[in-house]
């Protein structure tokens, strides 16, 4: 019988959301902002493997597009303010929405990297 302790599967989304380990749920995932932790301080899980890339500023730069985009067009449309109102109400609104959305989004992708045990592509020499 194997001395490792059993860690039962962790819903990526809740632990991504929440920040904390993939594997026991505990520890943090990030040091910073969006800096990954180099270890789980909890269970030990070496954290150097993550790479989530860009995907996570895609996904909130598609998402935050989608909404201030549709909320300033339905504004345009029914009062026609100025320019300088646009630029007040949807210049903040996407800053703070892409701030607030992209460490979520980057603890999900990471939390679901560990879960699918994806890692770099290899070319074989065949």
């Amino acid at each position: 019988m194997s001395n490792e302790p059993y860690y039962p599967p962790l819903s990526p989304v809740s632990t991504g959301l929440r920040g904390c380990c993939p594997r026991c749920g505990r520890g943090r995932l990030f040091d910073g902002f969006l800096t990954t932790a180099k270890s789980c301080r909890s269970c030990g899980l070496d954290y150097s493997f993550f790479d989530s890339g860009d995907g996570p500023a895609v996904f909130i730069i598609i998402i935050v597009g989608f909404v201030v985009v549709a909320l300033a067009l339905v504004v345009e449309v029914a009062y026609q303010p100025p320019y300088w109102v646009h630029a007040a109400l949807w210049l903040p609104l996407a800053l703070i929405l892409s701030l607030g959305l992209l460490r979520p989004a980057k603890g999900i992708l990471l939390c679901q990297q560990y879960r699918t045990k994806a890692e770099e592509g290899r070319h074989s020499a065949s």
